[in-house]
């Protein structure tokens, strides 16, 4: 591997936005290939870019990696010998994964998952739209706005409903509010999107009038029925900053739920 640096492997895969771990070996036990401070990029389609040791381990970090991933949390994992194997767990809490290889050595490894911050798309030029994009910039995460719409900070833009260029994902949230100001042609937009979660600022009763459109339109009902409206959470909520401010509440409890989720489906929950 001449010229090879993992730290510019790295820093290559950040540049892509696309989520990966940082796999490093902690420790090591007895003998065995990976040595203390070797790290590899593991891709999130499983790819492993570095040295870590033998196959064992790399099938291990492999499944750890996929669970940090879905988890969206770093954790250590031990690969012991089979034949030491007594339990999935250590007695400090350490996932062990079962290793056949004939070197019988222990390596102890730590899996750091990177992904770029949840997209908080907002459609509208409201002073709710504005207090929602202030809100979620603080709350860290990547804000686009359509063209011209003001804010104070870097923010992706579309223009009109072109949501294609954003490359959305099923973590990240579209928030509609846009008050009268291109409903229909908005809301349609957030729905065929790959969001996972789409809330409106309206009145269940003016969603509902919406959503019946977007059906006769020929939209199917499991896409329209994706919409939460009204946006937020009851707290009462009158000025556009106090709205905006239920909005992201329900927003990070959706996303942690979320997280939870993608937890239990790897069984680490």
């Amino acid at each position: 591997m001449d010229g090879f640096d993992i730290f510019d492997r790295i820093a290559d895969l950040r540049a892509t936005g696309r989520p990966f771990c940082v796999a490093t070996v902690v420790r090591t036990a007895e003998v065995t290939s990976a040595r203390p401070g070797g790290k590899a990029a593991v891709t999130e389609a499983g790819e492993v870019i570095g040295h870590l040791g033998g196959a064992c381990v790399t099938r291990a970090v492999q499944k750890a990696a996929r669970e940090a991933l879905a988890q969206g949390s770093p954790k250590v994992i031990r690969v012991k010998p089979k034949d030491k194997v007594v339990a999935l767990r250590d007695a400090d809490g350490t996932q062990v994964y079962k290793s056949g290889c004939p070197s019988g050595g222990t390596v102890e490894l730590l899996i750091e998952p990177y992904s770029q911050a949840p997209m908080l798309c907002i459609l509208g030029d409201t002073p709710i739209a504005q207090a929602v994009a202030a809100h979620g910039a603080l709350a860290g995460y990547r804000i686009a706005l359509r063209d011209g719409v003001p804010f104070d900070g870097n923010c992706l833009r579309f223009e009109g409903t072109k949501l294609e260029a954003l490359d959305l994902a099923e973590r990240d949230v579209i928030v509609v509010a846009t008050q009268g100001q291109g409903d229909h042609a908005c809301l349609k937009a957030a729905l065929q999107s790959g969001v996972g979660n789409v809330t409106m600022v309206a009145s269940r009763r003016k969603a509902a009038v919406l959503c019946k459109r977007l059906l006769e339109d020929g939209m199917s009902g499991e896409r329209a029925g994706r919409l939460k409206a009204p946006a937020g959470l009851d707290i009462g909520a009158v000025e556009p900053g106090e709205i905006a401010l239920s909005i992201l509440a329900e927003i990070v409890m959706w996303r942690n739920r979320h997280r939870l989720t993608g937890a239990a489906r790897t069984g680490q929950a």
